[in-house]
């Protein structure tokens, strides 16, 4: 189920809005619970049962570990918990992925071949993996105790909002929310905005790039030419853009509906002027992980400055690897990390000193120039959607397919895309806020009249977002895959 579906927003959402607000304060977390459930059983029951196994199994590890506190036994109940949770993951994520390359190798020095395995991929594995595994870290530091209610650990893991493809939400944040938690009309609506909000991003915004980023990486490379190969990478990234970070706005706005408050997890990558600065703001929750659970206890930058290096690369190379099992997504990695490392090599000093939007540009493109490799199923097709990036000997057709791309809604999509991303809505509301907070009379007519702007407003975004599901094609959010 998505939450960009008519199912979802016209039945299941209204469903579980209701229950729980009818729901007297003890039973607010079971209806929760229940819902999430159903909503991650819509995927597949089989799929249900590894996740309640995986729940069960944290919960008897945290239980564990906190009576063994400040004992060698807590250090290796860890160690058995880490491994469990990473093991369910390799398993279902990796294996097809190991034994296909297991055969390349086999089959160069003449060794019979691994029987082929076809273990299907569990939806949002990697995400409530990081969820268990950070609740179990967080015990041994000391940040968190253990949950002694199973159904409140249940809730933490499944909640149906951030479930598939996060935030990553840390148990430590959420802990005092699962139980003490407040519910307002400011914070429902601010939910409801924020999660239209993303579903415009989703549907209006991400949905029409997914259209010209799916017919271009689906060419031949040679086939394309440098026009409808840039089109390609631009319409990719802001796709993928737009489809997490409205998948990110509509989870935190679900989750504030249920008085949850989450973690911001975009903060305008794309205005970043370094490759260091876009990964504080593209998906923070990940590399925020990343940093405490990897980075920092391999010795982060305290240590000798090529072992920082070391770590870097180490950090990024897990970082494309749990995006998936694939050799495209370990480069994309590396790729990142190399230039983290290039930056810390005194390149950073080099970009504080120069033209921001020259260092802007510079971040732009390797990023976009990342997301190649991102979107490749392999490491050829990305070096070959490379060189057809400077391949100018364009012919009359790939001209005539560049121009029937760049339609009307097209231009109008890619402006309010290129705005967003930019922060020029943010910055607009910014400027608003204190007139909307005056007590002057001609502000409080002003904000009456901006409120019922707001109103249409959203209506309209999912008015239509709702004639695009009907009339469009499934169109599932990109880290669903992961």
């Amino acid at each position: 189920m998505l939450f960009s579906s008519p199912l979802f927003l016209y039945l299941f959402l209204p469903i579980t809005l209701l229950g729980y607000y009818l729901m007297i304060p003890k039973l607010k977390n079971y209806w929760l619970l229940a819902c999430s459930l159903i909503f991650f059983a819509w995927g597949g029951v089989t799929f249900t049962f590894i996740l309640l196994i995986s729940i069960f199994l944290n919960y008897i590890f945290g239980i564990v570990m906190e009576k063994n506190k400040n004992t060698p036994k807590m250090k290796r109940w860890l160690i058995v918990g880490v491994a469990t949770n990473v093991g369910i993951l390799a398993l279902f994520k990796y294996t097809n992925f190991l034994v296909l390359n297991l055969n390349q190798l086999l089959d160069w020095i003449h060794i019979p071949l691994i029987p082929q395995t076809h273990i299907v991929l569990p939806i949002g594995i990697s995400f409530y993996t990081f969820h268990s595994l950070s609740y179990l870290i967080d015990i041994y530091r000391n940040k968190t105790k253990a949950q002694r209610n199973f159904f409140d650990l249940s809730l933490y893991i499944t909640m149906f909002s951030q479930l598939i493809a996060g935030p990553i939400i840390r148990y430590s944040d959420v802990e005092n929310q699962l139980r003490n938690r407040t519910h307002s009309v400011e914070k429902f609506s601010y939910g409801i905005e924020r999660f239209l909000i993303g579903l415009g991003k989703k549907v209006l915004l991400a949905n029409t790039f997914a259209k010209i980023a799916d017919q271009i990486f689906a060419a031949n490379p040679s086939d394309l030419g440098a026009p409808l190969a840039w089109l390609g990478m631009i319409a990719y990234s802001l796709q993928i853009y737009c489809d997490f970070a409205g998948y990110s706005d509509m989870a935190i706005g679900l989750g504030r509906m249920f008085g949850f408050e989450f973690m911001e997890n975009f903060n305008f990558p794309y205005i970043a002027k370094s490759v260091k600065e876009f990964w504080r703001r593209w998906h923070i929750s990940l590399s925020s992980f990343f940093r405490d659970y990897v980075y920092i206890p391999l010795g982060g930058n305290k240590i000798s400055i090529p072992r920082t290096y070391i770590n870097l690369l180490i950090v990024f190379f897990l970082t494309g690897f749990w995006h998936g099992a694939s050799w495209s997504f370990v480069v994309w990695g590396l790729f990142h990390g190399l230039f983290m490392v290039i930056e810390r090599l005194g390149f950073d000093k080099i970009l504080e000193k120069s033209w921001k939007p020259l260092a802007n540009l510079y971040t732009i493109l390797v990023v976009m120039f990342a997301w190649v490799l991102f979107r490749a199923d392999t490491l050829s097709y990305a070096m070959n959607y490379w060189k057809a990036l400077f391949d100018f000997s364009t012919t009359a057709q790939q001209m005539i397919l560049f121009r029937s791309y760049l339609d009307k809604e097209f231009w109008i999509m890619f402006t309010i895309a290129v705005a967003g991303s930019l922060g020029l809505f943010a910055a607009i509301g910014k400027k608003m806020n204190p007139i909307l907070e005056s007590n002057r009379l001609i502000s409080k007519g002003f904000a009456y009249s901006y409120h019922i702007v707001s109103l249409v407003f959203y209506a309209g975004i999912l008015y239509l977002c709702t004639m695009f599901l009907i009339s469009g094609t499934y169109n599932p959010f990109i880290y669903y895959r992961f």
